[in-house]
């Protein structure tokens, strides 16, 4: 008996469909174009960086000796400004998602869905002309009045600002601003919380929030990370609404009530790059570098967050 009878025949192998092979080839081309773009970017802003890296004083803007003092001062007011929208977009972005998904009507439900997603698509600067026109106006006795009572606070520490226009009042736009998205994202997720999980929850005997504790939240752990990282990734960026609202200066300080504030890198490079020259022009690339990189660590933070939580979550199920 020779090995071929042995064995048995040979199968014929498999045809490969025209469609399979030209989705294989585009899905490899898109991907591979994304990391040719990003890295594109990259090597851009190494390149135009490094004459603002090995400045020297009097080459950079403010009178800073080096690239790292002109630059720190902007990132602290960038993840300042992000920190602030996102303790004031969480907790309303989980309520809101949750009311939608648990607890309002269908109807309402549905309505309530259709205005967060067309507020996610309302332009920037649409936020920052309402940051100036009627917001700073209307929380200026607000603030007014937390410096005379809880001056004593650091945060609040005066003299007040006069027009509201303070990182204060740009960390609320922000924070306006990111809510559709976060709200959208923690809607999609409670809604594939498992059904059954839920309806033993409440065949036992808990209440609706009870059962939202025990298997809604759990369950969308990972999903709300995603959700508060994509928002601090919208508000780390954020360019003319900040621009706008903010009365900005080169300072690092805690304070959100007075006149001066830290600037963000994206409003100064909007605001600076139509009258900047020579180095400054370099010195506003490496700034954006700087918003890059910073950028680039959220994000593999965020996959690190998930990737560990994923474990405790009911959605590898």
């Amino acid at each position: 008996m020779t090995a071929a009878t042995a064995t048995g025949p040979a199968r014929p192998k498999a045809r490969v469909r025209v469609g399979d092979r030209v989705f294989a080839t585009t899905t490899i081309v898109a991907g591979s174009l994304i990391l040719a773009t990003l890295a594109a970017v990259a090597i851009f802003l190494v390149i135009q960086s490094i004459p603002a890296l090995v400045a020297g004083a009097g080459e950079l803007p403010n009178d800073a000796t080096n690239f790292w003092q002109y630059v720190w001062p902007l990132v602290f007011g960038t993840v300042w400004a992000a920190f602030l929208a996102l303790v004031f977009a969480t907790p309303l972005s989980i309520g809101i998602a949750l009311f939608i998904t648990h607890y309002a009507p269908r109807r309402v439900s549905q309505m309530l869905g259709y205005i967060i997603d067309l507020l996610a698509a309302v332009p920037s600067v649409v936020f920052g002309l309402w940051g100036i026109v009627a917001l700073a106006p209307f929380v200026q006795p607000f603030y007014q009045w937390l410096g005379e009572n809880l001056g004593w606070f650091p945060l609040f520490t005066p003299p007040v600002s006069g027009t509201g226009r303070t990182i204060l009042t740009a960390a609320i736009v922000l924070a306006v601003m990111v809510i559709p998205i976060m709200t959208a994202i923690c809607r999609e997720v409670f809604l594939q919380a498992p059904r059954l999980h839920e309806e033993a929850a409440l065949a036992l005997g808990a209440t609706r929030w009870e059962m939202v504790k025990m298997a809604v939240l759990p369950f969308a752990r990972s999903g709300i990370v995603s959700a508060i990282m994509l928002g601090l990734g919208r508000a780390l960026g954020e360019t003319f609404a900040v621009a706008m609202v903010l009365s900005p200066a080169f300072v690092v300080k805690f304070a959100v009530l007075q006149s001066q504030n830290p600037n963000t890198i994206a409003a100064n490079i909007a605001l600076q790059f139509p009258e900047a020259t020579g180095v400054s022009v370099n010195a506003l690339v490496a700034s954006g570098l700087v918003l890059f990189a910073v950028t680039l660590i959220v994000n593999v933070l965020a996959r690190w967050i998930i990737a560990r939580r994923a474990a405790f979550s009911g959605a590898n199920g």
